[in-house]
């Protein structure tokens, strides 16, 4: 990728009912891999959508919190974190090889995405898995996940465009008001400062959000008026 190439994600096969919309406007597609969120039905009608419209697809694994979306916060063994980030990973990459894709990265979800930035104990294993797959993993830049995939596997720095950063760069948590950013024109202007700033090659907005298809197309109109090219990163 250039200077000037930017990847769009979005977290899907979450069931949420916009999978088709967002997959015609994003260049690559974290698809859950059916423990936080979704299950197979769900993951294969998102893989063959991605397969449609020419989006790369990654592997999104999260905690078996389907009361929590995922979100709350877990307290596990490195090697329960292995076990079963492989296991789900697995599971996405036979579903999509029975359907003629490929899982090109790995995204973790919530709770364990945000442990795996700030603490080494959940980032290990992620890597591991993703040195034993030979995949890309995708994280907060500086993040303690990036410094783990040094030597291991590639890391993508990954940016959000509809969520509040504290002042260490790490996510403003949901439980405070001010989480998330409602508005699409304030969005585009974070998503190109963390472009220039902070060296992000791909970024995010939430599949669950209500406002996720009018994101990803004010980001798509404003980056291509603006010279960056849409591109998956993979």
């Amino acid at each position: 990728m250039s200077d000037m190439d930017i990847d769009l994600n979005c977290d899907l096969g979450e069931g949420t009912g916009n999978d088709a919309e967002l997959l015609a406007l994003v260049t690559s597609a974290n698809i859950s891999c059916g423990f936080h969120a979704g299950g197979p039905d769900i993951a294969a009608t998102a893989l063959r959508l991605a397969m449609d419209r020419g989006v790369t697809i990654g592997a999104h694994p999260g905690y078996a919190d389907r009361e929590n979306f995922g979100r709350s916060e877990l307290e596990l063994s490195e090697q329960q974190i292995a076990a079963f980030c492989a296991y789900q990973i697995g599971a996405l990459r036979g579903l999509a090889t029975h359907l003629n894709a490929s899982v090109r990265y790995i995204k973790p979800h919530g709770g364990l995405y945000n442990q795996a930035c700030r603490d080494e104990h959940f980032a290990r294993p992620i890597v591991d898995v993703a040195g034993r797959l030979g995949l890309p993993v995708m994280g907060l830049p500086g993040s303690k996940l990036e410094a783990a995939c040094k030597g291991r596997c590639e890391f993508v720095a990954e940016g959000f465009a509809d969520r509040r950063y504290a002042s260490d760069g790490s996510l403003v948590p949901r439980s405070r008001p001010d989480a998330m950013i409602h508005d699409p024109a304030e969005a585009t202007e974070q998503a190109e400062r963390l472009i220039r700033e902070r060296g992000i090659r791909t970024l995010c907005v939430h599949g669950d959000n209500p406002q996720a298809i009018a994101f990803v197309q004010t980001l798509r109109e404003t980056l291509t008026r603006r010279g960056f090219r849409l591109r998956a990163f993979a």
